[in-house]
């Protein structure tokens, strides 16, 4: 039938057909590009969620012989306070970790974020908490500062 409309020899496409083609484009675009910048936000956290990840393992550790968390704080911008008291390396100051610190008495640890490219996660900081329970086991509860901090960003567990 579209043969019949175009005249004998005529090749291409009609404009209607080219507008319909480039607003199905844009409709992608518009819906692929903030999907992409979240998960490119996403995937530089990682390097953050792991350091905390290892440092819960290591604050664990230290619950776990000594009966209380670290009884002073472990804060600083070289790493070098976590990795003398608990033994492990921490990245501070690499892409995405600004700084890093475990509060006194309560194992909160708390890493402020950098060069992610967001501005709302780059003025923010994740914190993982623990809670003990009676048989001293450890669950470790995620959360960010400030409110604004995009909740798609925090870890689940």
């Amino acid at each position: 039938m579209l043969s019949m409309l175009r005249k004998k020899g005529q090749k291409g496409f009609t404009l209607i057909e080219l507008l319909i083609v480039i607003a199905i484009i844009g409709i992608l675009a518009a819906i692929a590009i903030p999907m992409y910048r979240a998960q490119t936000v996403k995937a530089k956290l990682t390097e953050v969620t792991n350091s905390m990840s290892n440092v819960s393992s290591a604050v664990a550790a230290f619950y776990q012989d000594e009966g209380r968390f670290p009884p002073t704080a472990l804060s600083d911008a070289t790493g070098a306070a976590i990795k003398n008291t608990l033994g492990v390396a921490v990245p501070v100051g690499a892409k995405y970790i600004e700084s890093a610190g475990v509060a006194a008495n309560t194992g909160v640890i708390t890493f402020a974020i950098q060069g992610t490219g967001d501005t709302v996660v780059d003025a923010g900081s994740l914190i993982l908490t623990p809670s003990t329970t009676t048989d001293g086991a450890i669950n470790w509860i995620w959360s960010a500062d400030p409110a604004t901090f995009p909740a798609i960003y925090i870890p689940k567990k």
